[in-house]
């Protein structure tokens, strides 16, 4: 790092890290800072990149954890980029590259040290190195700044106030990548935090007006799914032999993460095609689902899930509730849009879920569009290859289904859409097919691949339940869909009867009889069913 190009075979002897991370104190006024932050990085693309920078860099941070309670160069630091960040905004309406290069810089360098310390103490330890304070003789003023307050506010104007341009799209994505970074001090605790600082200071003080605003941000960040710029758009050069951090320490963040609130499955398969195509909308996705799930404070319900439970759309003009001062609007037809186009990625369908099962206002639309297919299709396509999927991922696909099939308009209005040449569907070929009679066959798959296979209870009972709820809306079967719930219903009781059934997550899941004893038709699908074979 400094003046020149640094890659990661360069990193341990590099002479500005080890100043920065050595036993003297810098000022936050010494040029040295000047020096440090002029370098540049590419960012690195899969994990051995990332594991070949752990290991360059390790000696620095273990070097800077030991003597900066001693230095304050971290403290130092971070005023420096807190004070670059100040004219930020003007920089980028200027186009002024080189200090928002330097300030990128700064950033990167804090994130890459924080994920460090968070993963070697405690928050309290942390905030010790935070609030550090040099005591020389003269100096004035008794009161140590909370810098880790400041950090998280500053870091979330950036988000919030600067705009998304080329030359500012690196910043903001490691400002994005910097909280999701705070907040993974939960991955190094076995019980859940209940009174984390970090939280603390998100859901309270200075940070507690923006709540709105960086909802609505990390949003529009997911729906817009802006690509990284060229490198030649950058605010800084990157080289093709050189290896970068801000990234790769965001992918490993999240892969832990991920589990956290996921419904406890395994980290899904990497989707690297995706991630890459669109850093920025990825990272805010993640942080988003993060800041959702926070545990409520004492006194203070989650502000982020509130924002969350409440927005509107832009088109809907009745006035906001007192009761929630962090509701806002946002466009529900793009919002749509994005939802349905990237269902690829778990994390995609885990925001699915939580706004259908926490937004009436999203559910109530969604249960209105006319093109309901284009959201049901992937969702399908999910279970459809249920064993290239981890659990988790299927569990959200079919518990979306579910919330969708409480609706009766929902299952009325599925046997009116007709699709044609369903090409994943590898059993049959499907050249023409009610988008009904494809959720029965997929469902039915799925139960069928679970008897075979996971045998997982909770899976066949929520299977069982989606068909039950469609169930007294059956309606123009296809042939091959009819014969498929005949041969299921063989297996059943004659005596069971199949009753609409209602996901409860206060619950968890309705247990399951013997396997389909509970299952039988109601007789509204059974008409239907004998409509069907009397036309064989």
């Amino acid at each position: 790092m400094g003046a020149n190009s640094s890659s990661i075979s360069e990193l341990p002897e590099n002479e500005y890290l080890k100043k920065l991370s050595g036993a003297e104190p810098i000022s936050e006024n010494d040029p040295f800072w000047n020096q440090l932050l002029s370098f540049s990085f590419t960012t690195p693309t899969n994990s051995a990149e990332l594991k070949l920078l752990e290991e360059a860099t390790i000696s620095v941070c273990k070097s800077l954890v030991e003597k900066n309670p001693r230095t304050g160069n971290l403290g130092s630091l971070i005023k420096v980029f807190l004070s670059r960040t100040k004219e930020l905004k003007i920089s980028a309406e200027c186009q002024n590259h080189l200090f928002i290069w330097q300030a990128h810089n700064a950033l990167f360098i804090i994130c890459c040290l924080l994920k460090v310390f968070i993963s070697r103490m405690s928050e309290e330890e942390l905030q010790l190195h935070f609030t550090y304070e040099d005591k020389t003789p003269g100096s004035y003023g008794t009161e140590c700044e909370d810098l880790i307050e400041e950090l998280l506010c500053c870091l979330i104007q950036l988000i919030v106030e600067i705009p998304l341009l080329d030359i500012t799209y690196s910043i903001s994505l490691e400002a994005v990548t910097t909280l999701v970074v705070f907040l993974s001090c939960q991955l190094f605790h076995k019980e859940i935090l209940r009174e984390s600082l970090i939280h603390k200071y998100l859901m309270h003080g200075r940070c507690l007006p923006y709540t709105s605003r960086l909802v609505k941000t990390l949003l529009y960040n997911f729906i817009r799914q802006e690509r990284s710029p060229p490198p030649g758009t950058h605010v800084f050069q990157q080289q093709p032999d050189g290896g970068g951090l801000l990234y790769g320490i965001a992918s490993g963040v999240a892969t832990g993460l991920r589990t956290v609130f996921t419904l406890g499955g395994v980290g899904s398969k990497p989707t690297p095609q995706l991630e890459q195509c669109s850093p920025l909308a990825h990272q805010s996705l993640l942080l988003l689902l993060v800041l959702a799930n926070l545990t409520d404070a004492p006194d203070t319900p989650n502000p982020y899930r509130q924002a969350i439970m409440s927005f509107k759309n832009t088109q809907d003009s009745s006035a906001f509730s007192s009761s929630n001062p962090h509701a806002f609007q946002i466009n529900f037809n793009s919002l749509y849009t994005a939802l349905c186009e990237q269902q690829r990625s778990d994390q995609a369908t885990l925001l699915l879920y939580m706004l259908l099962h926490q937004n009436g206002n999203v559910r109530t639309y969604v249960l209105a569009r006319t093109d309901i297919e284009n959201l049901v299709l992937p969702i399908l396509e999910i279970l459809y290859h249920v064993e290239e999927r981890n659990s988790h991922h299927v569990y959200m696909a079919l518990i979306i289904l579910l919330i969708l099939t409480e609706d009766d308009g929902f299952n009325r209005s599925i046997h009116e859409v007709i699709l044609k040449n369903i090409t994943w569907y590898a059993e049959r070929v499907l050249t023409e097919i009610s988008l009904g009679s494809l959720l029965i066959l997929v469902v039915i798959r799925t139960i069928q691949y679970n008897m075979t296979r996971t045998r997982d209870k909770y899976l066949h009972t929520n299977c069982l339940a989606a068909l039950a709820n469609m169930s007294a809306q059956f309606r123009s079967l296809h042939q091959y869909a009819a014969q498929r719930i005949i041969r299921v219903q063989n297996i059943a009781s004659p005596a069971a009867s199949l009753r609409p059934c209602r996901w409860q997550p206060a619950l968890c899941f309705v247990q399951p009889g013997d396997a389909f004893s509970s299952v039988l038709l109601s007789q509204p699908a059974l008409l239907e069913l004998r409509r069907v074979k009397a036309a064989w």
